[in-house]
């Protein structure tokens, strides 16, 4: 499962769903109502929880050692029984929690995962072979040839969700727009009849012919090539089975190629899409961690100036007005919430017509482990996907011992920091040796500084922004005035900055402040001390790959350095010591949090943490026709794929590395040498020399623990605790009991139409006591009439208790004789899992 990765220039906050823990506990089963819509209104207090009772000594890492290895789904149960792994951290499908409770094992329950069937839109370069899906019509048309439904109860046990657009079912945008969901939904319902209608009426205009029932092309079967993933939790080879057979029914011939991850890989991610390897693709995603704000999924998951760096995606010609209204979002060219409302409603249905992806599922996993296992977990993405777990994933009440991890696959793509593997999996390994400038939080989505120390956020008057936190200044201008000499852009053949100029503005302004001894206590794994220069080769990388003019130059990046460069308006370097950081941009959400993350440029290049040297290095392999970074230019080049850990690509990485030690060699050195000595240089290479030979590998970051093996072919790493690093383990501690709730309704059996009809509701803690109101944001319930339509949407009204609501009906709503419904989302302020609670009812005249 592929994850969405943060990139802070784009600001790709991705689309998140439901986390809830448990320990021998099931979940319900029931679909569940969405939350409910942005408000303007924002928390005032950190999330709650019990710290750890003593404080520790211990730096870095709980843990002395993590162990990954793959292992197949179906196992994991009984390998965590034997003792031959802790915890399964890519987690089971629904149909297992039975399995998991018979074994006593402890488990966190997830929504994190989704899939669909993902279509290559490319007219394929030999005119001889037909890609029905590089029609938007045919590709819309398979939404009809999807049962949902069905696929939930046969396939998942009625234990996920049926999805049907890009938005998370159960979160905040999703309920924003509830009206146009609902109605896409109703539209695109099951009708194979109506698929088929369109089927045969766009392949014949396409050249095909229908013979016997079966589509040809040029006298010959059109054969569909269907990677159908049979790895993971086993529910994509069923899905795959299912939508092979409906495609058959249309009259399409399917190749059914069952392939794991790492054999589907290559061909879907790594092929020229016009070469057409394949047709379609059972994808499945996860998110990075919670989203409080999707307003990018449309360019992210659709459009061709998204920023996932796959070629399939640069190959969708999308619609002009599609493209338009999700650049749009994605850069937040907007100014109210309600033009944002506006913009997602009509983003909705160009989505489901473009249909470069078909949503199936919003799934509901569980990862098992030992009940001796402690580990925090992502409220938007569970334990695997999150940036939190490796800095707190341990044995209860014991410092040190290795924990063994297993997992879905390991390796499935090489490893490099600027354009690497996208895999969940192998993103858990990085993450534990990863550092940064801020923390997500698992609860809230919103940010805390970790290697940062404050940030000031400054928007224009009348921008629809809040602040949740003390770390963050907010303050408003009329204007935002860039600096003259502010960096907007970069020439390649001087490999120097260009300056933004006079009479530049900004919606946003974020002054990132480090703390006086960021470089002393910030360690590279190598042994070489963090400095502003690897903070600037972040910023010469946003650019450079995209110019022409450079040695490194790649094609595929250009689209999201576009994306990037609409919004951006320019960065200073104010003061290198202590180091504070002005970022100028267009784009902003409603979160001064989540913009301060717009001015991170620390040096994680979207794949991983990367030094100044190890990328000059990848760098030099790169101008010298030896590697590339992206899959695709490698591809097209016929050369390696950047590996950082193992492969072709190491020898070529340390050929180009002894180069750069003979002359130590100052990277952009017209830029460069104003933060960079020839001393550093000559140390941070022999550093990162001397980590190789000890290791391996070049992989070497910043973070709790450090990659001290790999082996490719048996699928293992291993991590080590890393004892430079310069906080204690128990720094986020408070963060391992989220402060979810639960809500039951009671209310009357038989409602009489034309009557006001109060429902009463009742919000408590996990452990059964009243949630404190106060941190209850809002409570906003939906009715049903039988046919499962919306037909009204109302506001709890808050009780004299803590944690009482009653919901009334009013008696001008439109209730029809027969069956209805009442469910109710209650949005809290620790925690951005809403809790809910649903009752039926008949109405009678």
């Amino acid at each position: 499962m592929l994850r969405k990765r943060l990139f802070a220039l784009l600001g790709l906050l991705v689309i998140a769903s439901m986390v809830l823990a448990a320990c021998g506990t099931p979940a319900p089963t029931e679909e569940q109502p969405p939350a409910t819509e942005e408000a303007t209104e924002v928390a005032t207090e950190e999330a709650t929880a019990e710290p750890t009772p003593e404080p520790t000594t211990r730096k870095g890492g709980w843990l002395d050692e993590i162990a990954y290895s793959s292992v197949t789904s179906d196992s994991a149960v009984t390998q965590i029984q034997a003792g031959a792994i802790d915890i399964y951290t890519r987690a089971v499908a629904s149909d297992r929690v039975q399995e998991i409770k018979d074994a006593g094992l402890c488990y966190a329950q997830s929504y994190g995962g989704y899939y669909d069937i993902l279509f290559n839109p490319a007219v394929f370069t030999d005119a001889t072979k037909l890609n029905p899906f590089s029609n938007r019509k045919i590709r819309e048309a398979m939404n009809w040839a999807i049962d949902r439904n069905y696929i939930n109860q046969e396939i998942y046990g009625g234990g996920s969700l049926p999805k049907f657009t890009v938005l998370a079912t159960q979160l905040v945008d999703y309920t924003n727009v509830i009206e146009t969901a609902r109605g896409l939904e109703a539209y695109y319902a099951y009708n194979l009849d109506r698929a088929k209608e369109v089927v045969d009426a766009e392949m014949p205009a396409m050249g095909a012919e229908l013979v016997d029932g079966k589509w040809n092309f040029n006298g010959e079967p059109l054969v569909l090539a269907f990677l159908i993933r049979n790895d993971g939790d086993g529910t994509r080879l069923k899905i795959g089975d299912y939508f092979s057979d409906q495609l058959e029914k249309l009259g399409f011939t399917v190749d059914r190629q069952y392939r794991k991850s790492s054999e589907a890989s290559p061909i879907w991610i790594g092929s020229d899409p016009k070469e057409g390897q394949w047709h379609l693709y059972t994808a499945g995603w996860l998110s990075s961690g919670l989203d409080r704000d999707e307003k990018e999924s449309f360019q992210e998951m659709y459009l061709s100036s998204s920023a996932q760096g796959i070629p399939l995606f640069l190959e969708n010609v999308s619609d002009p007005e599609f493209l338009k209204v999700g650049d749009d979002l994605a850069n937040g060219n907007f100014t109210t919430l309600e033009e944002r409302r506006a913009m997602i409603e009509k983003a909705l249905p160009l989505s489901m017509q473009d249909a470069l992806q078909v949503w199936i599922v919003d799934q509901q996993v569980y990862a098992p482990y030992q009940c001796n296992v402690e580990v925090t977990y992502d409220l938007g993405s569970g334990v695997e996907a999150a940036q939190m777990p490796p800095y707190n994933i341990r044995f209860k009440d014991q410092e040190g011992g290795q924990l063994k991890v297993g997992t879905n696959d390991l390796f499935t793509d090489p490893w490099n920091p600027v354009n690497g593997s996208n895999w969940v999996w192998d993103g858990f390994v990085q993450s534990a040796t990863e550092s940064g400038s801020l923390m997500a939080d698992p609860y809230t989505g919103l940010y805390w500084p970790l290697r940062a120390e404050s940030a000031e956020v400054t928007v224009q008057t009348g921008l629809p922004v809040g602040t949740n936190t003390d770390w963050v200044t907010l303050n408003t201008a009329d204007t935002v005035t860039v600096p003259a000499d502010a960096w907007v852009d970069w020439d390649a053949a001087t490999q120097t900055f260009v300056p933004a100029g006079d009479g530049v503005t900004a919606k946003a302004k974020i002054v990132m402040t480090y703390p006086a001894d960021l470089y002393e206590v910030t360690k590279w794994h190598d042994g070489s001390n963090l400095s502003a220069g690897d903070f600037v080769m972040r910023m010469i990388m946003a650019f450079d790959q995209a110019k022409e003019d450079s040695a490194i130059y790649d094609p595929d990046t250009v689209p999201n350095y576009e994306a990037f460069k609409s919004t951006f308006k320019g960065v200073k370097v104010v003061s290198t010591d202590p180091l504070v950081i002005e970022t100028y941009t267009d784009n902003f959400y409603a979160d001064a949090e989540l913009i301060a993350f717009l001015g991170d440029w620390w040096p994680q290049y979207g794949y991983g943490e990367g030094s100044w040297a190890a990328i000059a290095m990848g760098n030099a392999a790169e101008a010298a026709g030896l590697t590339a970074y992206g899959t695709g230019k490698a591809d097209t080049n016929a050369v390696e794929w950047t590996n950082f850990i193992g492969g072709p690509s190491l020898e070529a990485l340390n050929t180009q590395l002894d180069a750069l030690i003979a002359e130590s060699t100052i990277p952009y050195a017209a830029t460069m040498g104003e933060f960079v000595t020839a001393d550093e240089a000559a140390t941070r290479y022999a550093n990162l020399k001397a980590w190789y030979e000890a290791h391996g590998h070049f992989w070497s970051a910043t973070g709790p623990y450090f990659l001290d093996s790999v082996d490719l072919n048996a699928k293992t790493a291993l991590v080590k605790n890393n004892p430079d690093f310069p906080d204690f383990s128990d720094r986020w501690a408070a963060w391992s009991n989220p402060p979810l709730a639960d809500a039951t309704m009671d209310g009357p059996a038989q409602v009489t139409i034309g009557e006001d009809t109060p429902f009463s509701l009742t919000v408590t803690t996990k452990a059964g006591d009243p949630y404190p109101s106060a941190d209850i944001k809002q409570v906003k319930f939906l009715v049903y009439n039988d046919k499962g339509e919306t037909i009204y949407v109302g506001e709890g009204e808050a009780g004299a208790g803590d944690g009482e609501f009653t919901l009334t009906i009013p008696a001008d709503v439109e209730l029809q004789a027969g069956a209805g419904k009442i469910e109710a989302a209650v949005v809290l302020y620790p925690a951005a899992i809403p809790a809910f609670a649903s009752l039926e009812f008949v109405a009678v005249p």
